[in-house]
């Protein structure tokens, strides 16, 4: 006989709960034991930022040591693309919420946030984890170790180190699988009874579903405007390839992960009519190079929350951070929630060192916005993974292999 599966809850749901716990506990349980709650928030904050720099040093290096694989113009091309899509993503998610955005956010609604500023409550104790390095050392590590794997790989020296680096990224993953992603509706509940004890809660959702929506918007538009540049490169029709997309779509939308999607967005890759030795090295590798999806979500996301706490925001500071952000999350782990975690660390550059600590309380509302459009944010990457994957395949066709026959 076969065992019946068990039935187990997404990370969604699970934060959804942890949401409306923290509100209730917030809203009908004494201060002391809602201090009880942020207390244990708190210790899981402190491991969140110890671990983040290692995060960080494990899938960027493996990220960047991995894209060996694939020859050198066609890996350049796919790069290039996915990194523009990527940019030009953030960028214009930034300018929809800050035109659309403060149309949301009444002043009476801000007034209420900014009353509440100093009401939190405080932990009973706190424990300080210090980090083994901080978070730019840990970029600029991980860069010089990937690219120099990257090109010794193979050859006299190098394959040591990768693989004492890639069994470092499966411990990292490990930690990110059995303990951040199960403890993070913990972080949630906590932040969450922590803002409704001070009163901030019940004005900041009533602004965050209307950015809810907008974001999605802003997903599918993105995905229509990769396939129609896709069709026009190619000559096929746009609204063929979106519906071949479709599998896809909805395998990311119920996965929330890249990396999972990647058999079935294959298969659309092949419907689109890519040859296997193309969609075999584009999918992959567009998995975890290719964010747009994120971007929109972590752009427009940072602009609510910049608006909601009336922290300066401008198109000077968004790019820095998109553009630091499109190399950081190469190689974001395949979990619900990876884009944000990595994510986290470079925050600052858009709320400031104070507000943009990872283990602080906006940082927390980022990760709980995020994750709730993560699963849509996913569905937009991997659709334009095939749409980068038909521009590839056409490229390839009329140019590289035209050079090489002449």
């Amino acid at each position: 006989m076969e065992e019946k599966k068990k039935f187990k809850l997404g990370l969604l749901p699970k934060l959804i709960i942890a949401i409306i716990v923290g509100i209730l506990f917030g809203q009908f349980l004494p201060e002391g034991f809602c201090r009880f709650v942020v207390t244990l928030s708190s210790f899981f904050s402190q491991f969140l930022s110890f671990i983040i720099p290692l995060m960080i040093l494990a899938y960027v290096t493996m990220g960047i040591a991995n894209l060996k694989s694939g020859a050198g113009k066609l890996l350049l091309i796919t790069v290039a693309i996915a990194y523009c899509s990527t940019l030009i993503a953030g960028s214009a998610s930034f300018f929809v919420a800050d035109t659309l955005f403060p149309h949301f956010m009444s002043a009476d609604a801000l007034d209420k946030i900014a009353a509440t500023a100093g009401n939190s409550l405080e932990p009973y104790f706190s424990l300080e984890i210090p980090a083994l390095m901080n978070t730019l050392s840990a970029v600029v590590t991980a860069f010089v170790l990937g690219l120099c794997m990257s090109s010794l790989r193979g050859k006299t020296i190098g394959d040591t180190l990768y693989n004492g680096v890639s069994d470092f990224s499966g411990i990292i993953d490990c930690v990110l699988h059995k303990v951040i992603i199960p403890l993070l509706p913990l972080y949630i509940c906590g932040t969450f009874t922590d803002m409704t004890k001070s009163g901030k809660t019940f004005a900041i959702l009533g602004i965050l579903w209307k950015v809810f929506i907008v974001v999605i918007i802003m997903h599918l538009i993105c995905i229509c405007i990769q396939f129609v540049i896709a069709g026009l490169v190619s000559h096929k029709n746009p609204l063929t390839l979106i519906r071949n997309q479709i599998p896809g779509y909805a395998t990311a939308l119920g996965t929330q992960s890249s990396a999972a999607t990647i058999p079935v967005n294959l298969q659309c890759a092949e419907a689109d009519g890519v040859s296997s030795e193309i969609r075999n090295f584009t999918v992959p590798l567009c998995a975890n190079i290719h964010m747009a999806g994120s971007m929109i979500t972590i752009t427009a996301c940072a602009t609510a929350v910049c608006l909601m706490n009336q922290l300066p925001i401008s198109i000077g500071t968004v790019i820095p951070f998109i553009m630091t952000l499109g190399i950081a999350m190469v190689a974001s782990p395949g979990a619900p929630g990876g884009s944000i975690m990595t994510a986290l660390p470079f925050l600052y550059m858009i709320f400031g060192t104070e507000a943009g600590d990872p283990s602080g309380p906006i940082c927390a509302i980022m990760v709980a916005l995020y994750i709730t459009q993560d699963s849509f944010g996913t569905a937009c990457n991997v659709s334009g993974d095939n749409a980068i994957g038909v521009i590839v395949e056409t490229i390839y066709r009329r140019f590289i292999c035209k050079s090489s026959a002449q």
